[in-house]
């Protein structure tokens, strides 16, 4: 299962975050991460200072965010291996796997047993199949070997470690058959409970406190920031991950994820279109009919669809209970009841069901609170409460039920890409409020939520069908023409045109939008020619009308921005370093394999080893019960074979060929050993850090000969390079609809689209003030604000990835321009040189119909708005 890539940038974040606290510190690594300005902008609110557990000061502790339907634990099994090259540094790490409830672990276990399930897969591809998954209500069965050569991992819930007494407690108890994991140890141990005659417990609790155990931690809220200092004692983590949408300020948040990502990798429906009812049978009868009108429409669908409506019934001695819900439903709303399943924690009619079965007759599913843990079926498309949103109980977690896409893929037709509420509020508008808490309190941002609720129309015969968006009202062109039946047959054979008969017998024009010069050509042709010249006029009258309203994109207008090509083998390609680097034959054998003693060196002290790698130290402490830890004591199957091939599996690329990468390896092991003087002991103990360096060194060689390809195709004196339209970047309304907003008091005149993308840094920061200058040119007929590594967004090559200038625009002479803001910091920096030269380079080939420019706060006395009039100039 390939990972979406929002998922594969919270690894990247984490895998950062243990790579800098093995030498810096958690700490250090935490604040270096959390204060770079993306990052920053990225955690808004949820950002602060580092707070180390009690009781763990050294163990790092860090939570990522991520709303619901984020697939938290998928990433959760992709860490276990992210964390054991980075920070565990051990072969086979044991992980300790806390959710917050037991239906929840039951899944998990389940889940993570299963050798189809992608969980599993994750963790059997990076451990080589030697995975062991337990309930930890069946610690008993692990066994020494299976600690020393598989990744093993025990579900529990952090209810089974929050007890002071331990008595009768299986986690804590002695247990016999425990006996041979502590049969080595000294009689005695720091940390380890202890019996009456002193020897140590042979529980779980102290199994886990002598391996440090990975912490996982699953939605589990301030599971780890509660746990007591002796709590975190006797467990011992090496370090904690806790994957959660909510999670307190204080749970160091090292990384935030949005729900517009979501949305955008296919993974949840949004938005969520509500429809308020003054009662709850009206709120009923909206949903049924939602899901009628729904399986209508999922009928067309690619793959097989059956909406489902959940709806959440009231507690017992309350109006609307479950059994007067489910009446309702067979006597008024005439369901047959075999389509309706009821799911509390008494009546558990889903049990054993598959939902995702053609043969399965479930439309409706009644519950209060009991399918809010775990429960997951994507045909849930929409949610009905028959209690007031503002006071129902779990109702985030229900709602979340109704949020994930059907195969994680966005549905053809457009009103299977949302989920639906139908709630009962006896005020107009509280609903809509209620619901923003909710989504909220579901990991959605504030400003997210509001974006992403519309209102639902009343009507089955409204434009756009019963879910039609009312958030922005079109212009609509109306003009009445005598009836002839030539001219009502012309007429409706045009698509976009309305043609309809009003009270006086003549045919009423309606187009929405704009209309364009052909169009409105074609009209006045089939009119009569007494009619053509008043037709014309109005049209005229609401193209200055739409003028002041519609952006420009809106009004039809055309924006492109041309593309730089190369030559690449004798054919004009898209200008790519990845492209440029398919065709590159390159290798590892040019490159020396070697790391110098400045690059990595080993040395010994009476307590410990230390690592120098690249001028920072990394060190490991010796433990007092290890024997012959010396770094020059030979240990059989450390051998240099044996390391080479653990290296390739740890570096391994699909841009290097194994054969050359084991090669380089054989050399570089040699080298260290032979040339280096260093013992084979010492650098299998210190492999992962080796593995680390390696994979970094090929890196840098990748990077040098990306650089190389990249002058040779794009700036040598024969590379062919041109601008082109016929490959160019066309933009057009709803491009961005996904992303964040500016919403500030400015109202731009030229901008190309309806809304303004949000700007990089503060709301009135240099950025926004370079697109305020930008907009008050006479010259800019309009603008966009390009939205980095966005897939409709221009953008021009790197070296190491891709460039997306901050603003691009068309004059009123037809050239464009390019337009890329620095700070003071960043305008010497290499990477505004190296985006200046590609700039520039476009504009040279551009045969003088576009300009670059990179813009500063003042150069030279002369303002932002002075220096792009010069460049235009």
């Amino acid at each position: 299962m390939q990972l979406k890539q929002y998922q594969a940038d919270t690894l990247a974040i984490l895998r950062r975050f243990f790579e800098g606290a093995r030498i810096a510190g958690p700490c250090a690594a935490y604040e270096a991460i959390t204060r770079e300005p993306e990052q920053a902008s990225r955690l808004g609110g949820y950002g602060g200072r580092y707070k180390s557990l009690a009781g763990l000061p050294d163990a790092p502790y860090v939570c990522l965010r991520l709303p619901t339907g984020g697939g938290k634990t998928v990433l959760g099994a992709h860490a276990v291996a992210v964390a054991r090259d980075a920070w565990v540094e051990k072969d086979w790490p044991l992980v300790l796997w806390l959710t917050p409830t037991k239906t929840i672990r039951q899944q998990t276990v389940e889940a993570l047993e299963n050798p189809r399930h992608p969980y599993r897969r994750a963790l059997d591809d990076a451990f080589d199949g030697r995975v062991r998954v337990l309930d930890i209500a069946d610690f008993a069965h692990i066994r020494p070997h299976d600690i020393r050569d598989r990744c093993c991992i025990v579900v529990g819930t952090i209810q089974a470690l929050r007890v002071r007494d331990t008595e009768g407690r299986k986690v804590y108890a002695h247990n016999e058959n425990m006996e041979p994991h502590f049969a080595a140890l000294p009689q005695k141990l720091a940390g380890l409970e202890t019996l009456e005659d002193g020897g140590p417990k042979f529980s779980f609790a102290n199994l886990l406190h002598i391996h440090r155990p990975l912490m996982i931690v699953d939605e589990a809220h301030n599971a780890v920031t509660g746990l007591t200092r002796e709590m975190q004692g006797r467990v011992n983590p090496c370090a904690i991950i806790e994957f959660t949408a909510t999670p307190r300020l204080n749970s160091n948040i090292l990384h935030s994820v949005s729900a517009q990502e979501l949305k955008a990798e296919e993974m949840i429906k949004l938005p969520v279109v509500l429809a308020e009812h003054g009662s709850w049978q009206n709120a009923v009868n909206g949903a049924v009919a939602a899901r009628a009108k729904l399986a209508e429409t999922a009928a067309d669908d690619r793959d097989y669809l059956r909406p489902i409506v959940l709806f959440q019934a009231r507690r017992k001695n309350e109006e609307v209970t479950v059994a007067a819900l489910k009446k309702h439903l067979i006597e008024v709303e005439r369901i047959p009841e075999e389509r309706i399943a009821v799911a509390t924690g008494d009546q558990r009619e889903l049990d054993g069901i598959d939902l995702f079965d053609p043969a399965c007759p479930v439309e409706y599913v009644i519950t209060v609170a009991a399918l809010k843990e775990g429960w997951d079926c994507s045909f849930a498309y929409v949610f009905c409460s028959v209690a007031r949103i503002q006071s129902a109980r779990d109702v985030e977690q229900l709602l979340g039920r109704v949020l994930r896409m059907p195969y994680a893929k966005r549905r053809k037709a457009g009103d299977l890409n949302r989920a639906y509420a139908f709630l009962s509020e006896p005020n107009f508008g509280a609903a809509a409020r209620a619901l923003v808490d909710k989504l909220v309190a579901m990991g959605f941002e504030e400003e997210k939520a509001q974006e992403n609720i519309e209102t639902a129309q009343g009507s089955l015969a409204a434009e756009g069908g019963l879910f039609g968006s009312c958030a922005w009202p079109k212009l609509v062109f109306r003009h009445a023409v005598p009836a002839t039946p030539a001219t009502m047959a012309v007429l409706r054979e045009w698509d976009g045109i309305s043609v309809n008969r009003t009270d006086d017998g003549k045919a009423e024009i309606s187009i929405t939008g704009m209309i364009g010069e052909v169009l409105e050509y074609e009209i006045a042709n089939a009119l009569p020619e007494a009619e053509r010249q008043g037709f014309s006029d109005a049209a005229a009258a609401h193209r200055a009308e739409a003028a002041k309203l519609l952006s420009p994109a809106e009004r039809g207008e055309t924006f492109a921005v041309p593309a730089l090509m190369a030559d690449v083998q004798g054919k004009l390609e898209l200008a790519d370093t990845d492209l440029f680097m398919e065709w590159h034959d390159w290798s590892l054998d040019g490159h020396p394999a070697q790391l110098s003693e400045d690059q990595f060196a080993l040395r010994e002290t009476a307590r410990s080893f230390e690592i120098d790698l690249d001028g920072k130290r990394v060190v490991y402490n010796f433990a007092a019960e290890e024997k012959q830890f010396a770094l020059d004591v030979d240990v059989e199957g450390w051998t240099p074979e044996a390391l080479v091939r653990w290296l390739d599996s740890q570096v391994r690329a699909q841009d290097v060929g194994q054969q050359d990468l084991v090669h380089w390896l054989s050399d570089l092991v040699g080298y260290l050993i032979d040339a280096r003087g260093m013992h084979m002991a010492a650098l299998m103990r210190c492999k992962f850090i080796l593995a680390r360096k390696v994979r970094s060194k090929i890196g840098t060689i990748r990077q040098q000969e990306r650089k190389s390809v990249y002058r040779q195709y794009l700036f040598a004196p024969n590379a062919g390079v041109e601008v082109s339209f016929d490959s160019a970047f066309r933009f057009q309304e709803g491009m961005y609809r996904d992303e964040r907003r500016y919403r500030g008091p400015w109202r731009p005149l030229k901008h190309f689209l309806t809304h303004v993308p949000a700007f990089d840094g503060a709301p009135d920061g240099e950025e926004f003030q370079c697109a305020q200058a930008l907009d008050s040119l006479e010259e800019v007929r309009f603008w966009l604000r390009n939205v980095a590594r966005h897939s409709a967004s221009f953008w021009l090559p790197t070296a190491t990835d891709k460039f997306y200038p901050d603003f691009v625009a068309q004059l009123k002479d037809d050239r464009l321009i390019v337009v890329e803001y620095k700070g003071a910091r960043d305008i010497k920096s290499d990477d505004t040189h190296e985006k200046r030269t590609i700039g520039e380079l476009w504009e040279r080939r551009s045969d003088g119909k576009g300009i670059f420019v990179v813009v500063e706060m003042n150069r030279d006395g002369k303002d932002m708005r002075t220096q792009l009039a010069e460049k235009i100039a």
